[in-house]
């Protein structure tokens, strides 16, 4: 029996485990706005595609196949990485195609073109040549993202709860803006050498724009919005204004770094691959940073969800230490199995946990036949029992 005032329930309500999101919200005014900007950016991306289609069209369906697969990697990976309250696939899905319309084409582009363009009136061509793109797309692109971010909120409050939340939808906010973006790097490469060669030229800027994706628009945009969600401050998340800004200002650091690499090593290639990488491995350092600092209050929600299991004898303490504590702790219990049996058998339990907490948080902590299912489930892992469900 659960209450109001029962932790378990307070934890399920705070973190917006198990909520659904409904993206079709007419009365709201942020659902305009967003089908608006994407729409438009939506059309323009179509259109330079459709113009280009007839004489790169192998250089166009090889880069989209290529960051299809590409997309779908990483998606698993922060599936994989989020062990908490999974954001549901629809939420996850629309921040993507923020990213990759609205940020870009309607909002970022024109941004970007008109500020260059101001640089190039006050400061000269030579000189806006080298810094402008590294002193505009930090602020026009971030801040393109983190307004998505903003509708997002607006119209799922009960989802986006913490900084956590805005560290991982912030992700696909980026890989949205990257593959759209990388998909037109591509085809603009095609038309190098006459187009004679359009795959073999889009190739190279498609496997570079790959391999240091993470480190660019995905990277930037989770650490921008877990910021702007400490800016904003959530009903899960306190208010940390100096917190915020120090994490947006870092992701625009960071961004305006790489796009100015060129004119910061004047071209000199010996110096300018060492700094790219070096850039690279600072970025990525601070994403996991920033990762450490925000999951925190996951495991407090995963703990307070778990925590009568322990007292009703489903898991015990340690388990629910491993399957609320850091990568350390996971892995610390996994190998306290004397065999490799046990060790692979603890893996399979914290799984089992993981799913408990999942069940209990879809029922909002009530007795389902769900819940009493994955209970059952974790006692059989741990005995090295056979399935019985049919």
């Amino acid at each position: 029996m659960t209450t109001a005032t029962d932790p378990r329930v307070t934890a399920i309500e705070n973190s917006g485990w198990s909520r659904s999101f409904t993206f079709y919200q007419p009365r709201n005014a942020a659902f305009w706005v967003y089908l608006a900007l994407v729409g438009s950016g939506a059309l323009t991306f179509v259109s330079m595609l459709a113009m280009s289609a007839g004489a790169y069209g192998r250089a166009i369906a090889v880069s989209v196949v290529l960051f299809t697969v590409y997309g779908a990697l990483f998606w698993w990976f922060t599936q994989h990485i989020d062990r908490y309250a999974r954001q549901p696939a629809k939420l996850i899905t629309t921040a993507f195609v923020w990213g990759a319309f609205a940020a870009t084409w309607s909002m970022a582009a024109n941004a970007n073109n008109a500020l260059m363009s101001l640089y190039s009136k006050w400061f000269g061509q030579s000189w806006a040549q080298d810094w402008s793109a590294g002193l505009a797309a930090p602020f026009t692109e971030e801040v393109a993202k983190g307004i998505g971010l903003v509708l997002l909120i607006a119209l799922a409050p009960r989802l986006i709860r913490t900084a956590f939340d805005g560290f991982i939808v912030g992700a696909f906010l980026g890989l949205g803006f990257q593959i759209a973006e990388d998909i037109v790097y591509a085809l603009n490469s095609a038309g190098t050498q006459f187009g004679a060669n359009q795959v073999e030229a889009s190739i190279g800027v498609v496997w570079m724009r790959m391999a240091t994706g993470l480190s660019a628009h995905i990277l930037y945009s989770a650490i921008f919005c877990a910021g702007l969600v400490y800016l904003l401050g959530r009903p899960a998340e306190p208010r940390r204004v100096g917190r915020g800004l120090l994490l947006m200002a870092t992701a625009m650091l960071l961004h305006g770094v790489w796009d100015s690499l060129a004119a910061i090593t004047q071209g000199n290639v010996a110096v300018f691959i060492p700094c790219m990488v070096a850039i690279v491995l600072v970025a990525l350092y601070i994403a996991v940073r920033v990762f450490r600092a925000t999951v925190p209050r996951e495991r407090e929600f995963l703990s307070e969800i778990l925590t009568p299991e322990v007292a009703s004898g489903t898991i015990t303490a340690g388990e629910l230490a491993a399957a609320a504590g850091d990568h350390k702790a996971r892995k610390a219990f996994r190998k306290s199995g004397a065999t490799r049996r046990d060790r692979r058998r603890n893996g399979y339990v914290l799984d089992a946990i993981a799913d408990l907490a999942d069940a209990v948080a879809t029922s909002r902590g009530l007795e389902t036949p769900a819940v009493a299912y994955a209970r059952s489930e974790v006692a059989r892992i741990r005995a090295g029992e056979p399935s019985v469900r049919l």
